[in-house]
């Protein structure tokens, strides 16, 4: 028989007076500086209960004040690693010294059957999430579940933390595996697709999930917006109101910004008068901004100014916003004055007012403002890179781009792709095509947007043919890929290739938009072709663009340049808005068509109209003057300029000088000339020698001639029109030996060219061309023609 073995089991101990306080409130977790000086204390009383461990029958009021002191200790760990990471001053270790005791939790957590209760298990969760121990966190996470199969805690917070890690896809596999999905993990994960820009995925969660809170609404919204898509977000908004949920600060701010890129001012002031009903405006920096922001987008400058004045509390966004009122209104200087008021700048609120200045034209002011932000302290993001690169690129100051290439590299910028797409268009701007190719080549990943700006480079600089490479090379393309090359080919007066691309682009399916449609309209009327022009007239109308003014303006101008003057009118005549452009290319096309007359008299309309003309207006009315032998009119018209502050250049001298010589006034033209302040182009004075020849004077064609050929020594224009007026005038030894002289200094006038349509393609024509694929037949019909209009003859 065995003898009985007693084991005496020690008697419960009283807890120290340091337990006494446990367990530890969720209050003073939260404030984890306060927390961590008493850290110490709760641990060595709970290290004194571990030691004894837990009652030996416990009461359920007792085991539950045992797993809230341990849920307690767990979350002040938690605290105390959060708190470590933001300062360096804290009483007690960092966050990696709680580990242990965190791990020592758990191992008595299961040991003594804790794991089963819920608080525990989530509190663990938590603490080894943050100290970044994803095994652990996993174990853990499989604890919580299994301590309560009911919450969705766990989910949702393991959901949240894949997100935060950027894996979508694990977090997207934790989600569909959810035994019941919560409105907490919809949110999670629709603005986590929304962030990644995988915008059809978040709308498909959006329309399965049965649950609304205002946060799932809000992350719908502002994800909406991040994407621009805006009218998209104005619906999302009118559900949530129609389900009952009230918008929050967040929410009204997006949809502001929605009805501001949507367009939907009424809308907007809508939303205002929610904010102001439910007192959201009150001590809320943000929604003051976007109202500012909405003001400025709706025109009323003024009523943008009064909501800054009566902020109580403006931020550097307050300030930013007000300077974008003034540069919006054109008043640059105002911006100025209100950037150097600002207590604090920051390189958003330089990058506006350099982006202003680029854009309104002044692109020196931009390059000056680029350097004073250096010197102010502030570093150049990558919008502010991308204007004044522009800047650079508009005023070809190759010396100043490199300046702020060798910046972006020091500042790591370089790389990216907007700064790329920019250094590559300001090294084409500044004729540096090998250094644009050698940023195009460095690239890792190039996308459709550098992949536009070097073609448009090699296009700017003439070179079509690497620029038609570069475009059979692109791995994509978009309408603006189309529209460089037609634009490229119109822009090299290669009118035919830029009607060819736009045949290509409309069969690969590609809509063309504004910008592609006036470059093919000039191909049109450069090429008189009627047919064509009628057809993208068409494609016009089909798209609903007819009565956009730059559109009709082009269109009026394709007709009266290919002879179709009533077309012209019709169009004219019918557009709702005007301006002097307009006016401008209907007067030239009623010019050119031999309505001089009807050309004057709708510029004298114009001006009644009120509408200002620019420099090619008058160009255009001293056309007509010419061609109608207007001299006093048109001396009228050219001192008219100086009183709309248009100062004449070589065009308007030329279009004069030929006034004067049409009417045989050829000592008031040479006059004219030789009183120039600047230098003339060529045709000025070849206008006056082709008058010379005209009237047969000897004298002051010579002068014009000996003008001529010093301003364009490989032209044969002077040697031909002195030639010509020395055979008008009897003088064939003379004109012989300008022949001679022209033949001896290796000179050959330039061949005609004449071109035609035919089914849909173009054939151009060279004087005694025999590279034409049909020269042989084309010949045998010419001297076939010949002969038959020598027979009639002779009859």
């Amino acid at each position: 028989m065995r003898a009985a073995i007693r084991v005496r089991r020690p008697r419960p101990q009283r807890p120290p007076p340091e337990l006494a306080r446990a367990p530890i409130s969720p209050a003073t977790s939260s404030k984890p500086e306060k927390a961590v000086g008493p850290l110490i204390s709760p641990i060595r009383a709970f290290k004194l209960r571990l030691a004894n461990g837990p009652p030996l029958s416990p009461t359920a009021k007792a085991f539950k004040s045992y797993s809230e002191t341990c849920a307690s200790l767990l979350r002040l760990c938690r605290a105390t690693s959060a708190a470590s990471t933001t300062t360096t001053t804290l009483a007690y270790a960092p966050s990696s010294g709680c580990l242990p005791l965190v791990l020592s939790l758990h191992a008595h957590a299961i040991r003594s059957g804790l794991t089963a209760d819920r608080f525990v298990a989530s509190n663990l969760l938590t603490a080894y999430a943050a100290f970044t121990s994803a095994a652990d966190r996993d174990r853990a996470f499989r604890d919580c579940v299994a301590a309560d199969a009911a919450s969705s805690f766990p989910y949702d917070f393991m959901v949240s933390e894949h997100v935060k890690a950027g894996d979508i896809a694990s977090a997207r596999r934790l989600f569909e595996g959810m035994p019941e999905k919560s409105v907490v993990s919809y949110t999670t994960m629709v603005d986590a697709l929304m962030k990644r820009g995988s915008v059809r995925e978040a709308v498909k969660l959006y329309e399965q999930c049965p649950l609304h809170s205002v946060a799932f609404f809000t992350a719908m919204i502002a994800g909406f917006v991040r994407n621009e898509l805006h009218i998209d977000a104005l619906p999302v908004f009118r559900r949530m109101l129609s389900c009952g949920v009230r918008p929050n600060v967040v929410t009204l701010i997006s949809v502001i910004k929605a009805c501001v890129g949507a367009g939907e001012f009424d809308l907007a002031m809508g939303v205002v008068g929610l904010a102001i009903k439910w007192n959201l405006f009150e001590n809320s920096v943000e929604v003051h901004n976007s109202l500012i922001t909405l003001y400025l987008r709706m025109g009323d400058a003024a009523a943008a100014r009064r909501v800054f004045d009566d902020m109580e509390v403006r931020d550097v966004v307050s300030w930013t916003a007000l300077l974008d009122v003034y540069a919006e209104l054109g008043d640059l200087e105002g911006a100025r004055r209100v950037l150097d008021a600002m207590p604090e700048r920051n390189e958003v609120s330089w990058g506006t007012l350099i982006a202003r200045h680029e854009q309104k034209g002044d692109a020196a002011e931009a390059v000056r403002l680029y350097s004073q932000m250096l010197a102010d302290g502030c570093t150049p993001n990558i919008s502010c890179f991308s204007s004044v690169l522009s800047a650079c690129a508009t005023l070809q100051d190759l010396r100043g781009g490199t300046r702020i290439h060798a910046n972006a590299l020091k500042m790591g910028s370089s790389s990216n792709l907007f700064v790329s797409s920019s250094l590559i268009d300001m090294y084409c701007k500044c004729k540096q095509c090998t250094d644009a190719q050698r940023i195009f080549n460095s690239l890792p990943q190039k996308n459709t947007v550098c992949w536009n700006s070097l073609i448009s480079g090699y296009s700017w600089n003439g070179n079509m043919v690497e620029a038609e490479e570069l475009f059979n090379k692109m791995p994509a393309r978009n309408a603006a890929s189309w529209n460089t090359m037609i634009s490229g080919y119109a822009q090299n007066q290669r009118f035919v290739d830029a009607l060819k691309f736009f045949s290509a682009m409309l069969s690969s399916g590609q809509i063309p938009g504004k910008i592609t449609l006036s470059s093919v309209l000039l191909s049109c009327a450069s090429l008189c072709s009627l047919e064509m022009g009628k057809m993208v007239h068409a494609k016009i109308v089909k798209l609903g663009i007819e009565g956009n003014i730059f559109m009709g303006t082009a269109l009026s101008d394709m007709y009266a340049k290919s002879g179709d003057l009533d077309s012209s009118k019709r169009i004219f005549y019918q557009m709702p808005d005007k301006n002097n452009i307009t006016w401008t290319a209907m007067a030239q096309g009623l010019a050119e068509n031999g309505f001089a007359e009807e050309s004057i008299l709708l510029f004298e309309n114009m001006m009644a109209n009120g509408i200002t003309p620019n420099e090619h207006t008058f160009l255009a009315i001293l056309f007509a003057c010419s061609h109608c032998g207007l001299v006093e009119q048109a001396i009228h018209y050219f001192e008219t300029m100086q009183a709309h502050g248009i100062r004449p250049n070589e065009k308007h001298y030329t279009c004069m000088v030929d006034v004067l010589a049409r009417a045989g006034r050829l000592t008031e033209a040479e006059e004219l000339l030789i009183m120039v302040p600047s230098k003339l182009e060529a045709n000025s004075w070849s206008a006056l020698l082709s008058a010379c020849n005209t009237y047969r004077n000897r004298e002051i064609g010579e002068r014009a001639a000996k003008k001529l050929q010093e301003l364009e020594k490989d032209s044969t224009a002077g040697y031909v029109l002195l030639s010509n007026m020395y055979a008008s005038c009897g003088k064939w030894k003379d004109a012989a030996d300008m022949r001679i002289l022209m033949r001896g200094a290796s000179l050959k006038k330039d061949g005609g060219c004449s071109w035609l349509q035919l089914r849909g393609q173009y054939h151009a024509f060279f004087s005694w061309e025999e590279k034409h694929p049909l020269s042989l037949e084309i010949f045998e019909i010419l001297d076939s023609l010949i002969n038959q209009i020598a027979r009639l003859s002779a009859v």
